[in-house]
This record gives C-alpha cells, structure tokens and sequence, in this order.
C-alpha cells in the first residue's frame, strides 16, 4: 500500500484504497475475541459456596424516616471527611434496627459518667428513657436521637440540656468532649425465652400459673426428667 501526504503534511492512503471498507470479521473471530475479554474478568471464577448470598452489612437504614435519612447523609460526610473514629460508630448505630438500638436510661447514663469525665456530651444513637428509681437527676448534657418527655423534662429541670444529632455535629464534629453510650441489647422480655434444651434457664412460655401448668415432661422424674 502506498502512502501518500496531502497538502497539511499528513499521510494519507492510497486514494484508491481508502473508500475501501475494511473486511468484515466473520461471526466465529468476533466471538472468540468476546470470549477473550470475558475470560480476563472471569478469571477468578464463581464462589460457589456463596454465589448467592446475600451480604448482612447494611449500607444505609432500612427506614423510610427523612429526618433519619438526612442525619445518614451528614455524618456520612463527617464519616468521609474527617479522621474521627467517633463519626464512623454514629453513622452505623444509624444503619441499626431498633433491637439494635436498645434505649438508655437515665440511671445508665448516670452511673456511666465518672468523676474524669463530668462536663462531657453523652451520645446515645437512640432513645433516652427515664427512671424513677433515680431520685436526683444531676446536670447533665446529652444528644440523642430521641427523649421520652419525662426524661427530656427531668434533664432540663436539672439545668441540663437535650441535643439532636445535628446539633451535636455542629458543636463537635469529631466527637471530641464526647461519651458515646449504648444500652443493654439483651434486656428484652423476648430474649429471656431464647434457648433450646431443659438445662438453659430459659423462661417458659406459660399461660397460667397453678396444677395444670408446667407440671408434666421436665418438671417430675417420673415424666423424663426433672430439671
């Protein structure tokens, strides 16, 4: 093929050449060539075991709930432009289910701040509950993203005061001065019946106490066994 240059200086084709169209590359080469590209990104194969499996780790809170939507996105941000440890545990409690988001009380709270750190916000990504064992509520400054109205009433009248989530961000957006806390995940009604077996001290699911409850299989030797 002869190459010629045009008046700009390029090189150009053969004039007769260059209107030709290039063949066309038969169905078998096209794919074979497909086959080739596939073979590079499926090089690592197909993980049977968990082909279909559905991954637990949630990204984003199953809530349809826009105030909690629009705290995802700004400690999404936080989470993504700042160092702070603190930023990333809020923005997963906020992904949690509410079982996994057990309410904190004030009595909790309390016995949870020590002398070293009084003065300090108390954080808690859910609900803050009172207690009316707690007899004097001290002063105290606390986020959260919910207060029943007696706890919110309690912490206010003590001359404390009660934070949102954003308004916490814009006070410390590191988390610093901060304690984060979390109630006991465990403390449901449901929970004390979870187990399997007669020696797991799990509660019963009974509809009445008297003769005819829970007298049978596991409570007398000569039914099984007698725990």
């Amino acid at each position: 093929m002869q190459i010629y240059l045009n008046k700009s200086g390029q090189n150009d084709l053969d004039p007769k050449v260059k209107d030709q169209k290039p063949p066309a590359l038969s169905i078998r080469v096209r794919q074979q060539a497909i086959s080739r590209e596939v073979d590079q990104y499926t090089a690592m194969g197909i993980d049977l075991d968990r082909h279909h499996v559905r991954s637990s780790h949630r990204k984003a809170p199953k809530s349809d709930n826009v105030y909690l939507k629009v705290l995802v996105k700004l400690y999404r941000f936080l989470a993504r432009r700042t160092e702070s440890n603190f930023n990333k545990a809020v923005l997963r409690r906020l992904f949690m289910s509410r079982i996994n988001r057990p309410p904190v009380s004030l009595s909790r709270t309390v016995a949870n701040i020590s002398e070293a750190q009084k003065g300090k916000t108390v954080v808690v990504v859910g609900t803050v509950t009172d207690d009316n064992r707690l007899l004097t509520v001290p002063k105290l400054s606390i986020a959260a993203l919910r207060f029943t109205a007696t706890a919110r009433a309690r912490i206010e009248k003590a001359g404390g005061e009660t934070l949102t989530l954003d308004q916490l961000a814009l006070r410390a957006p590191t988390g610093a001065n901060t304690l984060l806390l979390r109630g006991p995940k465990n403390a449901r009604e449901a929970v004390k019946h979870f187990g399997f077996g007669p020696h797991t001290d799990k509660k019963p699911y009974v509809g009445s106490k008297g003769r005819k409850f829970e007298r049978a299989r596991g409570r007398r030797r000569s039914k099984g066994f007698k725990v």
